[in-house]
């Protein structure tokens, strides 16, 4: 259990400290980042859910997924209230490497470390720890009305934009019973995140990080 728990659990402490002292967004951001990699790195020998490979096909939809996913996360932007926002502003930087520096972490942190550690906790721990607490006897992908209603209303009050956050849980949770491979819910969780940082690049909507 604490393979999946600790990781997911150290990322929401580092972020604690976010807007309590000065530049706490652009220092903490590569320290939960830097930290959790190596939490999933010392672990890494528990997940062997991750060695099921997917096929190509299998892999092509995780991706139009997450695609999909970012199109939902963007569109209904400004139509329901948020639990709160993010102060992340790269441009307040005055140092142009620490600017990029900065913006390199941010996808680093959401592409490759947030994907992986957000679904192992989510899809492969908790959605079978619901219906057991030996949650290794629990087929990957195993559904039940409960473990589904529990895990897709935390995963989405777990972020700021709550609404989308339960749509998003709902379609990886749905990829997740259809094919019972993690790995497609990372792919396409971070095929959403890498839409959604180049959507911010490009728009400077600052917010959505």
């Amino acid at each position: 259990m604490l393979a999946y728990i600790l990781p997911f659990l150290l990322y929401i402490i580092l972020s604690l400290p976010v807007g309590h002292f000065p530049y706490s967004s652009f220092i903490m951001y590569p320290i939960k980042t830097i930290a959790v990699s190596g939490m999933l790195y010392y672990y890494r020998s528990v997940y062997d859910e991750l060695k099921n490979r997917p096929q190509p096909k299998e892999l092509f939809i995780a991706i139009l997924i997450g695609m999909i996913v970012f199109i939902v996360w963007i569109f209904p932007e400004g139509y329901y209230p948020q639990l709160g926002h993010s102060s992340f502003n790269p441009y307040k930087l005055s140092n142009p490497s620490l600017i990029y520096l900065s913006i390199a972490f941010r996808f680093i942190g959401a592409v490759i470390i947030v994907p992986v550690f957000e679904e192992l906790f989510w899809r492969s721990f908790l959605i079978r720890w619901i219906i057991n607490q030996n949650f290794k006897m629990i087929p990957l992908g195993t559904y039940t009305l409960s473990s589904f209603l529990i895990t897709i209303i935390f995963f989405g009050f777990e972020h700021h934009r709550w609404l989308v956050g339960i749509l998003a849980g709902i379609i990886y949770n749905l990829l997740l019973y259809k094919y019972k491979n993690i790995r497609l819910c990372i792919v396409s969780h971070a095929t959403t995140n890498l839409l959604l940082g180049l959507y911010v690049l490009k728009t400077e909507q600052w917010s959505f990080w």
